[in-house]
């Protein structure tokens, strides 16, 4: 369930919600209050400095697939209705991003597009194109939520082009034929029109959904180069004069263990006019690469859009994990949003399309009318309640605890700390000549907050 939130933050006192590997706490409000007073004699392990102010917050979310949005359609309303506002509302857990799939993604009940034809045909007017050829419960679940938060962005993918346009003419694997670039374009100018005349703006896109991995159902293979003329050549040229050009491009949205296609994509003058940066998932490789990335590139921006919990996991080592890895990692590397996977699956991890990743635990657990909160849930509350879309990540060192520091719009520090080792960890937290000690138990993910000093 969410967290109470006290009825008034101090610059006094920190106020700390906890949750443990154990499950003992599940983002629990400590009754115990930390207080700041003039800095000890000894100096502070965790130092916190507002005044060096690093990249904005844009959100933190879930993906809505279309199972999620399937699983949830099924619930009574006043069912549904309480479940979104604890979702997206910050009386629960604030949820500020989500990524959807444009067509179907593997975790849909089957692979699809919104221009599907016989074997054989073709349509490059897309007069067959149509947003309710699948995952029919997606738009009305959006507008439910759009009603409880209409401030929510989006980013869109695609898993696949429609099969028609693929060198395979099917939708595991293949490519994009090069006389389809600018028919695809147009598909997704005509997905996002379609969407904003039924009231869903989207934010951002990708042009491919993981495009190294060619064995998901749907996926679809394209090369660093073939997206760079995609982008420079069809899609942002195209998005521009459908009067989209107010929606972010991002490329890649794939593995941190490549570097060399988003770094080959932004070193195209032409592509990387259109981009506004690029999409991460951590399947692969060190999270700490995206700030080399930032670093050659400051002035595109990192969205971390995808990471999975997988059935075979335990709740204590995947919160410890993800936390480490995911929530403090990306956003101490420059990340602006942080995205886990899937919003919500059934106790069989379906539905899933007859090739896709059958073992997907969502951060929900929907079993009829049962609702379990997972380990997801827990990871993106510690961080979307708190650190609303506006917020700035602030300095903090990290030499003894993995954590990372905000500054919100409300004025508020919120500071996400993580002790994963065996044994309790008392911690002096430095912030404006002042100290306060904090005790986080082994195994155990703080979410700190208190008022800046005027």
């Amino acid at each position: 369930m969410p967290a109470q939130t006290p009825s008034h933050i101090s610059a006094s006192t920190i106020s700390v919600w906890l949750t443990t590997a154990d499950q003992s706490q599940l983002l629990q409000a400590q009754s115990e209050t930390p207080a700041f007073s003039l800095m000890q004699s000894e100096p502070a392990q965790i130092v916190i400095d507002p005044q060096q102010r690093l990249q904005t917050i844009e959100g933190f979310g879930f993906s809505l697939t279309g199972g999620s949005a399937l699983l949830l359609s099924r619930l009574p309303q006043s069912a549904r209705q309480a479940l979104l506002k604890e979702l997206f509302s910050t009386a629960g857990i604030g949820i500020s991003f989500l990524r959807l799939s444009i067509g179907a993604s593997d975790l849909s009940e089957r692979s699809f597009s919104y221009n599907d034809l016989s074997a054989g045909e073709s349509d490059f007017e897309l007069a067959q194109f149509d947003l309710q050829a699948g995952d029919r419960e997606l738009v009305s679940l959006l507008l439910e939520i759009l009603a409880i938060n209409p401030d929510i962005k989006i980013i869109a993918t695609p898993w696949s082009a429609p099969c028609w346009m693929k060198t395979n003419q099917a939708w595991v694997g293949g490519s994009l034929n090069s006389e389809c670039r600018g028919v695809y374009a147009q598909y997704f100018a005509n997905y996002l029109l379609a969407m904003r005349e039924q009231g869903i703006a989207i934010h951002a896109i990708t042009p491919q959904n993981e495009p190294q991995n060619h064995k998901n159902d749907p996926s679809m293979v394209m090369t660093a180069e073939e997206q760079a003329d995609f982008v420079k050549n069809h899609l942002g040229p195209t998005l521009a004069s459908n009067g989209l050009g107010d929606v972010e491009i991002l490329c890649w949205d794939h593995n941190c263990d490549v570097t060399e296609f988003t770094l080959s994509v932004f070193a195209d003058s032409e592509a990387s006019h259109y981009l506004s940066g690029s999409a991460w998932h951590l399947y692969g490789g060190d999270i700490a690469v995206l700030s080399d990335i930032h670093q050659a590139h400051p002035e595109q921006k990192l969205y971390f859009t995808e990471q999975w919990v997988g059935n075979d996991g335990q709740f204590g080592g995947d919160l410890m994990w993800h936390i480490r890895n995911v929530l403090i990692g990306a956003t101490r590397n420059w990340c602006n949003i942080v995205l886990e996977w899937n919003l919500a699956s059934d106790p069989n991890c379906c539905p899933h399309t007859p090739g896709g990743e059958a073992r997907c635990v969502g951060a929900l657990t929907v079993d009829g009318e049962r609702i379990s909160r997972n380990v997801a849930y827990y990871i993106i509350a510690h961080a979307a309640k708190w650190v609303r879309p506006g917020s700035v990540r602030i300095h903090s060192t990290d030499n003894v605890l993995p954590n990372v520091a905000f500054l919100t719009p409300d004025d508020e520090i919120v500071l996400i700390a993580l002790n994963d080792g065996p044994e309790n960890k008392m911690v002096t937290i430095g912030y404006g000549g002042q100290s306060a000690t904090l005790t986080l138990p082994a195994g155990s993910v703080a979410s700190c907050v208190w008022l800046r000093n005027s």
